[in-house]
Parts: C-alpha cells; structure tokens; sequence
C-alpha cells in the first residue's frame, strides 16, 4: 500500500531541514505579500501528498500546522503519528469518509450532496469547502459556478458548516489570464455567497490567486520540493 511505504520511508523523499523549509516559507510570504495579501489573512496549507512521514514531521517542526493530503491512507497514517488538524483536499471516496473523520478539520472539494451527507454521518457540523470548476476541462472535479449556490444549500442542509469556496486553477493559466479569470471568479462567489474562504492557488499561481482575493493557498513543491513519485498514482 502506497501509505504505508510513504510512512516507512520506501520509496524515500529528500527531507528537509527545519532551516530549509523556514527559508522556503520566508518566499512564499514574500510572494503573498508582493501580490498585496495579509499574511495574517491568507494561510498556508502544506500539501505532503507524496511526501513520507518524516517530512511531515520536519514540516510541523517548522511551525507550520496546517497539513493537506489528497490521498485517505495517506493522511490517515500521518494524522494518526503526528496528530494536529488535516485539510483533505479534493474528491473523497464515500467508503473513507468514516475512517477519514477523525482527522480531517477541513474538506476541501466537496462536489457532490453525496459526499455531504456521508461527511454529515461520520462528522455532523463538519466544516467544509466546495469545489468549483472553472475550467471544463474533462476529469476535473467541481461543480460549476451556477451551480455552487444550490450545493451550498443541500449541504447546508445536511447540517455541514460550510465555510466557502475552493478551486483549482487552469494548468498554465498563471502567465495568460485564465488563472486570474477563474479566481475572481470564485472570489466574486464567496462574497455573493457571504462564506469566509476562499481556497485558491497553488506553487506555480498563488501570486494570482493572493491578488484576486484568495484566503488560503495549498503549497507543496514550492516548499517541499519536486514529489517523489507522480501524483497519478491511484488512491
């Protein structure tokens, strides 16, 4: 199981120093704060998708606490040795929620009222974001921005706390505008919506995001380095 090598250092990931990864926090804050962000506003999500435990552990060392995984083992395993609040970050199969909840402080891509009414089951009054899709691009998750409204409501009715938006920008977009199109996007939904965050950006477009209103950023190469292995590989 891809979790439990992860844990136990096969395939092995570079780990950083805390002096390492504080230096590397110290340009993305500078990266914030150059695109006119607040970092007392804006948090910083560190995605160790990917990354073994002791990576993970080397990151709470530097003070960072707020840890995102896409993948239910692997946040499971991590969570479980290192303890502290997890975002999970994007679709969730509905057979892992139960096992997920204990660990999980936000969801970050809810996209379906199905995945709401089983996070309901297993956390009532779980906090979570909903995903927007402003690309269209086949395989990607999200509801479209029509339809954002409507899921607010059905998890809003499942007793969910949910706290605002979150997206996941065109790859590319960040040097030809479709990137800040759909952050504002999403950011001009947030305040229809009168809902606190708003979940964009990532390494290569956080600058963007910042600019057009973001909340939170989900940073993992840019402090962490290149993965160790691809992110396609299956939960």
């Amino acid at each position: 199981m891809r979790a439990r090598l992860a844990a136990t250092g096969e395939p092995s990931s570079p780990v950083p120093t805390v002096e390492e990864l504080r230096s590397r926090l110290a340009v993305v804050q500078a990266r914030i704060l150059a695109a006119g962000g607040d970092l007392e506003r804006v948090r910083i999500v560190v995605v160790t998708k990917g990354f073994d435990l002791r990576v993970a552990e080397v990151v709470r060392a530097a003070g960072m606490s707020d840890l995102g995984e896409n993948y239910a083992d692997e946040l499971v395993d991590k969570a479980a040795a290192l303890g502290g609040a997890w975002h999970f970050l994007g679709a969730v199969q509905r057979n892992k929620v139960r096992r997920l909840a204990p660990f999980v402080a936000l969801w970050q891509g809810v996209d379906r009222a199905e995945e709401g009414v089983a996070i309901a089951r297993a956390a009532p009054g779980a906090r979570v974001l909903v995903e927007v899709d402003t690309t269209a691009a086949p395989g990607r998750g999200g509801v479209a921005p029509r339809e954002v409204a409507a899921l607010v409501d059905a998890l809003r009715g499942q007793g969910l706390d949910v706290a605002g938006l979150m997206t996941v920008a065109p790859a590319g977009g960040a040097s030809d505008g479709r990137a800040a199109a759909a952050f504002a996007c999403v950011a001009s939904l947030v305040a229809e919506l009168g809902l606190a965050e708003a979940s964009m950006g990532m390494s290569d477009d956080l600058d963007v995001a910042v600019a057009n209103g973001s909340t939170m950023v989900r940073v993992g190469r840019a402090l962490l380095g290149p993965r160790p292995y691809p992110a396609s590989v299956p939960q």
